[in-house]
């Protein structure tokens, strides 16, 4: 809806006050001055309703007895009062239009609610006002219409996956059904989609499901590749006593280097370490307390 300008209702007092002031200087109190003054307003009012300010973005389409004429706009123009009318001033900016469908049942028979927005945009006035009686209602029932087509057509899975796929698609149907009104659409965005409360347990518990075998199927796999490198291990040592010698050492000394105060032994370990019985292992505690004091083998 065209807003309202100040500057014809300016020009419509402005004139009347001037008529209403030279009928007073040139008559005075007289039936000449009602005259006059009748007269000033009359051509005021026919003045000021022939001017006409478009906004930037407005266009007016100007009939001329019923008939198109012209397209006027943007700025001042004018027009024949009475003879001349301008039934649509069209809004040239992109426009979001917000639209739905509430309880739509899917290609496997789900029902859904989704919530989008459509961006669109007039290109040619003269169309959107004579060949669709109202555009702004059409354009919204067309897109409700084409989104529940295409929800129909696709599954629940797809739908939730692949938004911008949906978007395209309603974007490609929606500008099919616009074009011949003179309309684009620039893009269409689905904002959410609603499934029941029961579906989205089920399907919160199947996620959850699904993570948890992914987690296990990780654990077995690590355990798997442990196992490998623990034989591999076995296999080195197996083949060079002193590296399982040195790594058996190297084990007693990391146990003994903390805060522990016993470490337990087996002796077959003692005598591959060669450390030989009590006296071994109590020098090598002795040197490693030596280091640490706050370690006391026993």
């Amino acid at each position: 809806m065209k807003s309202s300008n100040a500057v014809p209702t300016l020009i419509f007092f402005v004139m009347l006050i001037i008529g209403i002031l030279l009928g007073y200087i040139s008559f005075g109190m007289s039936p000449s001055f009602i005259s006059v003054s009748l007269f000033s307003f009359i051509l005021a009012l026919v003045v000021s309703s022939s001017i006409k300010i478009a906004n930037p973005w407005d266009k007016a389409l100007v009939l001329h007895l019923g008939n198109f004429r012209r397209l006027k706009g943007p700025g001042m123009f004018f027009i024949v009062p009475i003879i001349e009318t301008i039934p649509y001033w069209i809004d040239t900016r992109v426009i979001a239009t917000s639209f739905n469908a509430e309880k739509t049942l899917t290609k496997d028979s789900v029902p859904v609610s989704v919530d989008a927005v459509l961006f669109w945009k007039v290109l040619d006035p003269v169309k959107a006002s004579l060949e669709v009686a109202d555009y702004h209602s059409a354009i919204n029932w067309a897109a409700q219409t084409a989104l529940r087509d295409v929800i129909g057509k696709t599954l629940l899975s797809e739908m939730l996956e692949g938004r911008d796929k949906i978007s395209n698609v309603l974007q490609t149907i929606i500008d099919e059904r616009t074009e011949p009104w003179g309309i684009r659409v620039n893009s269409v965005e689905v904002k959410d989609v609603l499934i029941p409360p029961g579906l989205e347990d089920a399907m919160s518990m199947q996620a959850q499901a699904e993570r948890e075998r992914q987690a296990r199927v990780i654990l077995g796999d690590s355990e798997r590749q442990v196992a490998e490198k623990f034989g591999e291990a076995a296999k080195t040592y197996a083949n060079d006593p002193v590296a399982l010698h040195l790594r058996a050492m190297n084990m007693l000394y990391e146990g003994l280097k903390k805060n522990s105060t016993f470490v337990i032994v087996p002796s077959s370990a003692i005598d591959s370490m060669q450390l030989g019985a009590k006296e071994g292992v109590t020098g090598f505690s002795n040197g490693i307390n030596n280091k640490n004091p706050k370690v006391q083998a026993q």
